[in-house]
């Protein structure tokens, strides 16, 4: 956790406990961080697990990437300190939402795997999942819903990820999906039959 820059200021414990919180919600807090490459399936796949989530009858959120830039984050832009900066702030609004015992869905490129590692040590063990979305870059050029590939290969776009910056695998990722090939609905099933299994929800 970064130590804060204003002083005179003393951590407040709220009356109810995230137990408690997660008693009543019928699930464990948890931060779902979905992690790949531009046009990779991130902000759908976490859009269709958060829906089957909800169905379920869980409490959950999603922040999306573009999202978050319109507001918390619009004074920031695609630099690296600035990448890192937008990771940082979401991560903790990420760690209130799993101690208000609600299952919250990240979508964000995130490509430094220190950024990444940052936000997990922000939380207790097992409050972290990483979900690698595995694509080939090609399979993310053709979808390119966007047309940010397209601009950032005639240089309109600086510093764009998997063309002129780089992308960090993860190195131990709770969930490696290939969505290259798998389709948005299995995706979406294995997300929450890992939380299942592990007794998330």
């Amino acid at each position: 956790m970064n130590e804060p820059v204003s002083t005179n200021i003393t951590w407040h414990h709220g009356a109810i406990t995230r137990a408690e919180r997660e008693a009543r919600n019928g699930n464990r807090g948890a931060i779902l961080w979905y992690t790949g490459l531009s046009g990779c399936g991130k902000s759908t796949i976490a859009l269709e697990a958060e829906r089957r989530l909800f169905d379920l009858g869980r409490h959950t959120y999603l922040l999306d990437g573009d999202n978050i830039r319109f507001g918390l984050n619009s004074n920031l832009g695609f630099t690296p300190q600035d990448r890192t900066e937008n990771i940082r702030r979401i991560g903790e609004v990420a760690r209130l939402f799993v101690d208000a015992g609600i299952i919250v869905s990240a979508a964000f490129i995130s490509p430094y795997r220190a950024d990444r590692d940052r936000v997990r040590a922000l939380v207790a063990p097992g409050d972290m999942i990483e979900i690698f979305l595995r694509c080939d870059i090609g399979v993310c050029e053709q979808r390119d819903p966007k047309g940010l590939y397209k601009k950032a290969r005639a240089g309109g776009i600086a510093d764009f990820t998997g063309v002129s910056a780089p992308y960090e695998e993860p190195l131990r990722p709770e969930i490696v999906l290939d969505s290259g090939a798998l389709p948005v609905d299995a995706c979406a099933a294995a997300v929450v039959g890992y939380l299942q299994e592990h007794g998330y929800i």
